[in-house]
């Protein structure tokens, strides 16, 4: 089973992931932080923020093996356990328990989009920053003001009069 799994090291700035290929891996990571993020006329619009205990790929990508729009980043020096693709459905179809932890992180992931879909259609500004801290309340510090701006549909300008008020 340890022969399905590696360890890999990004640096700070490294790309994981390039829209341009078919996502074949899952990182598990153990240290640092990433983001999921696409461009959108050139700019780059980030979508998700994965840190230490958190699995990161591009999901779409991963599970129906085609091309999706999501590049994955280090914004930290990162260390990961990866799996391949058929490496996860070998620990799904001889490991039961594998198949329900991967449901369980799932219903979590997608939680966490419900709400941000919420907070983005029906809040200020002030309340999308506001509820970004509560869910990322143990990373929001570590990540640049100008990514944050982006995940919010924010201006930075709009962000740092928000960051001022308090």
């Amino acid at each position: 089973m340890a022969d399905r799994i590696n360890f890999t090291t990004f640096k700070k700035g490294q790309e994981i992931h390039n829209a341009d290929k078919i996502c074949t891996e899952s990182h598990f990571i153990f240290q640092g932080l990433t983001r999921l993020y696409f461009l959108k006329d050139g700019k780059e619009i980030t979508e998700y923020f994965s840190s230490e205990g958190e699995w990161v790929n591009s999901p779409r990508s991963f599970s129906q093996r085609t091309l999706d729009i999501y590049y994955i980043e280090a914004l930290e020096n990162t260390e990961v356990f990866t799996l391949k693709v058929h490496d996860l459905v070998f620990l799904f179809d001889n490991f039961p328990e594998m198949e329900r932890y991967a449901r369980l992180s799932m219903n979590t992931v997608f939680g966490h989009y419900l709400e941000r879909i919420t907070s983005m259609r029906f809040t200020s500004a002030k309340e999308k920053y506001e509820h970004f801290c509560h869910a990322y309340h143990d990373i929001y510090h570590r990540i640049p003001l100008g990514m944050i701006a982006s995940y919010l549909g924010i201006t930075q300008e709009t962000l740092s009069r928000i960051r001022a008020e308090k």
